[in-house]
């Protein structure tokens, strides 16, 4: 690669300072236009991909110029900008509704971009990029993986280090503005809050900082260098601990894996770290014999566990979805894995190849390149879009019978589910047939009224679609069903399934201080588990009096049994108190009074 100065090239300097300028007024005249609702933020398929492009594409540029000659970077220039419009395109037309800046005001958010769309992208582009410069340099398609390895770290370290120049300028001028107020002076501050300053500048401090980390390469090698051992050495460690945690599992048993309910992610984080460490240890491929004897050994032995960590992350994963179905952070996963196991196969089978330092991992990652570049592209598009296929699994599951009512997310559908859950609460809001039709219209109604997952006012006008309950011959009382929840104190007491429509709640009702009135214990639905028992007062409004243990709560066989109604009231162990005719309650903590959980087997994510 050319090596660039500022001096002998003082053009190419001039341009990305100037680009990274460009980028700052488009950005702020969109955020502008956004804030006032004129033209084009009043149309979302043009605001969409105009953001998504005026974010990533000058970058791209900028780190362009300088490597590529004008006719390449135009071709790359224009590829990129129909993807990203594509992409965006179709964000917008699944409804996702997200904000990447500005005031958020929950219930009237700013339809742009995902968030989750921005992210995927910069790391798509990421890849890309560093493809598309390698093959220009090497001229050729496919690059020698040498050329891959120095520019993909290259760019990495640009990155971040650009964002910690902006980061660092931002605490200057920050520290700037305070100093003018010690002597009575704001005009700083007041410019540091002012979008039409902040944009601009940012966005020309992060083009000068890529320049500057462009034309002195020897630094960003040092620093390569430097990370790359540093990492190499935590690959026999890692080893270690994989090892360890395999050989136990057999001993241990896997229930205890599967009750975490999240066995998949940590699994999957443990796979991407051990990724990230054998490419530390084999860094260019060219290393050979120069490493240590240690981390030779440890990568090696790596490469071969990391088939078993990726297929038990696998079959986790699969335990979940057949239990649960499919959502968009499993469909995610699921992709994520698929990657993974290119590593993992690609790894083991150099690994196998004794007498050598394992040189067929550049052609696993080349490989492996294009194949994550496949997903992302699939999943922020219509292809395997997660919304769509995660409403249609829910939607399937519901029709099976597959899940009950009562534990169905309905929630899921109107705040994860896109356009799609939308279209699923619409259709369920005409539902006539089945046991359970009318409640399920009435909770698909209540759910399309809210306006965001914090909307607590006017959309839940009956809590009895919220409630099953056990026994289901019981009725609630109609003091209850009166109760304007809203107005009970404290409300951080009261279960969501009280204050919103959505979470649902079993409740019981029985007589639980023998004062004659029935109250009614709830428990959430939800995995975090949480109780609270209501007692009916003199003047006839409702308070809430205690709760459950949440451990006891998070029990499967123990809520399967209360559900089942296999339970009885019985006096407390220890009698109470009475003090000047106040009583005083025990509160108790010994080992036989906690609540233990007979063993099960949970599949987890």
């Amino acid at each position: 690669m050319a090596l660039l100065d500022p001096v002998v090239a003082p053009r190419i300097a001039v341009t990305r300072l100037v680009t990274g300028l460009l980028q700052g007024l488009l950005l702020y005249w969109l955020y502008s236009t956004a804030q006032d609702k004129v033209w084009p933020a009043t149309e979302a398929y043009l605001l969409g991909p105009l953001m998504l492009i005026s974010l990533l594409l000058p970058i791209l540029l900028v780190s362009s110029l300088g490597h590529m000659s004008a006719k390449r970077i135009g071709l790359w220039m224009a590829g990129a900008a129909v993807v990203l419009a594509v992409l965006a395109w179709h964000d917008v037309a699944r409804g996702a509704e997200h904000v990447i800046w500005g005031n958020y005001k929950p219930g009237a958010p700013l339809r742009v971009i995902s968030a989750q769309l921005f992210g995927f992208c910069v790391v798509g582009f990421y890849i890309a990029h560093a493809l598309v410069l390698a093959g220009a340099q090497d001229g050729q398609r496919i690059a020698r993986y040498t050329t891959y390895f120095e520019i993909a770290w290259k760019l990495g370290i640009q990155l971040l280090f650009s964002l910690l120049f902006v980061l660092g300028l931002w605490l200057v001028l920050w520290l700037g503005g305070q100093l003018f107020l010690l002597i009575k002076l704001s005009f700083l501050k007041k410019l540091l809050g002012q979008a039409w300053f902040v944009i601009p500048v940012i966005c020309f401090a992060f083009s000068f900082a890529i320049h500057i980390t462009d034309v002195r390469p020897s630094i960003v090698r040092g620093i390569r260098t430097l990370l790359l051992v540093l990492l190499s050495w935590l690959m026999p460690i890692a080893a270690v601990l994989v090892s360890g945690f395999l050989l136990t599992l057999p001993f241990i048993g896997f229930e205890r894996l599967w009750a975490t309910r999240h066995a998949a992610s940590v699994l999957l984080g443990m796979a991407g770290v051990l990724v990230v460490l054998i490419n530390a240890a084999f860094q260019n491929g060219e290393v050979g014999h120069g490493v240590a004897r240690g981390i030779r050994l440890g990568t090696r032995l790596a490469c071969l566990l990391l088939p078993w960590v990726v297929g038990i992350a696998i079959y986790a994963l699969t335990l979940r979805v057949m239990s649960h179905g499919w959502t968009a952070d499993r469909l995610i996963a699921a992709a994520c894995l698929l990657v993974a196991t290119c590593y993992a196969a690609g790894y083991a089978w150099a690994a196998s190849k004794y007498g050598d330092w394992l040189h067929l991992i550049a052609n696993v990652n080349v490989a492996t390149a294009f194949v994550t570049l496949l997903v992302l592209f699939a999943l922020f598009s219509p292809l395997a879009d997660p919304a769509r296929i995660s409403v249609a699994s829910q939607m399937a599951r519901l029709d099976s019978g597959k899940v009950s009512v009562d534990k169905f997310d309905f929630e899921y559908l109107r705040f994860q589910g896109a356009r799609y859950g939308q279209a699923a609460l619409q259709e369920l809001t005409k539902r006539t047939t089945g046991p359970d039709a009318a409640i399920v219209r009435a909770r698909a109604e209540a759910m399309l009224k809210r306006q965001n997952r914090l909307d607590e006012t006017g959309a839940l006008s009956d809590v009895s679609i919220n409630l099953t309950l056990r026994p289901a011959t019981a009725k609630l009382p109609d003091s209850f069903l009166r109760q304007d929840w809203t107005q009970v104190s404290p409300a951080w007491r009261l279960p969501a399934c009280l204050k919103r429509a959505g979470p649902q709640c079993d409740a019981y009702l029985m007589d639980f201080d023998g004062d004659g009135k029935e109250d009614v214990l709830l428990i959430s639905n939800d995995p975090r588990a949480s109780s609270v028992l209501l007692a009916e007062k003199e003047d006839g409004s409702w308070t809430a009096r205690g709760q459950i243990p949440t451990d006891a709560l998070r029990c499967k066989p123990l809520r399967e049994k209360l559900q089942a109604g296999e339970f009885q009231l019985v006096p407390p162990k220890v009698r109470e108190l009475e003090v000047d005719g106040q009583r005083v309650p025990m509160t108790l903590y010994t080992p036989e009074d906690e609540v233990s959980c007979p063993d099960e087997t949970v599949p987890g994510l």
